[in-house]
């Protein structure tokens, strides 16, 4: 595979939706973009009643933003342009009204930590460690916050925030509860993720709508936050420390 692209398959009720980038599964603002589109159009699909969230590849998960589209911003305005993508998915995932399965293979990095914390029911390989590594270059998780503190706390949230420079294993994920589960092959996860989708397919859809309406409560805010954020991230990525920072792993 060398194309980017996001697709869906619908299969027995299932819509799985794919993504796939050859540089370690980035997500540039075009695919976040289809990203968006295609998880709504799944949320009003009656053909779906559960969605799986998956990348290709068999290595990473979500190598986070686009590092490319990164080292190109000079302005403000783009820096939030660029930063809002991932606002918008977050966004797009906790407004679907039908559980988002997420299946994880392997490593995930910054705001893929935030699309795997946005899944309503999230399922990992031993091989999916985690890392938020936005310090690095000096900006932070601030778009892809609210939705880790969500689901991990803020102690944990802050813990690999802070640690910018390390990756905390799979065990450790499901210990906070990113993970619900944790196998030892992706050829394991890919069952467990199929049975558990089709099973939530024999329960009402409308109970299933009212349970993640009930999940997300308290939310109803993050249109405005997760906006509010991207132009934290937009403005301190034109800071001389980050071009600097920038220019050295370009180099």
């Amino acid at each position: 595979m060398s194309e980017a692209y996001v697709r869906i398959d619908i299969k027995n009720e299932v819509g799985y939706i794919e993504f796939f980038h050859p540089a370690h599964n980035s997500l540039p603002g075009d695919i976040l973009a289809k990203l968006v589109q295609i998880i709504t159009d799944a949320g009003r699909n009656d053909a779906i009643k559960v969605i799986v969230l998956k990348s290709g590849g068999d290595r990473t998960f979500c190598a986070g933003a686009s590092f490319k589209e990164l080292i190109n911003i000079n302005d403000t305005a783009t820096g939030k342009v660029f930063f809002s993508g991932f606002a918008n998915v977050i966004n797009a995932m906790r407004k679907c009204p039908k559980f988002i399965i997420g299946r994880i293979q392997g490593k995930t990095v910054g705001g893929g930590v935030g699309v795997a914390a946005s899944t309503d029911y999230c399922m990992a390989t031993k091989f999916a460690a985690i890392k938020l590594s936005e310090l690095n270059i000096g900006i932070g998780p601030f778009v892809v916050g609210p939705a880790i503190e969500r689901k991990i706390g803020l102690s944990a949230m802050s813990q690999i925030a802070i640690d910018a420079n390390s990756f905390y294993p799979a065990e450790w994920a499901k210990q906070k509860g990113l993970f619900t589960l944790v196998y030892e092959t992706t050829e394991e996860l890919d069952e467990a993720v199929k049975t558990t989708a089709e099973h939530l397919c024999t329960y009402n859809i409308e109970a299933m709508k009212e349970m993640k309406y009930m999940f997300w409560k308290g939310t109803e805010d993050w249109d405005t936050l997760l906006t509010e954020r991207a132009k934290i991230s937009g403005r301190l990525v034109l800071s001389a420390f980050t071009k600097e920072k920038l220019k050295g792993f370009k180099q």
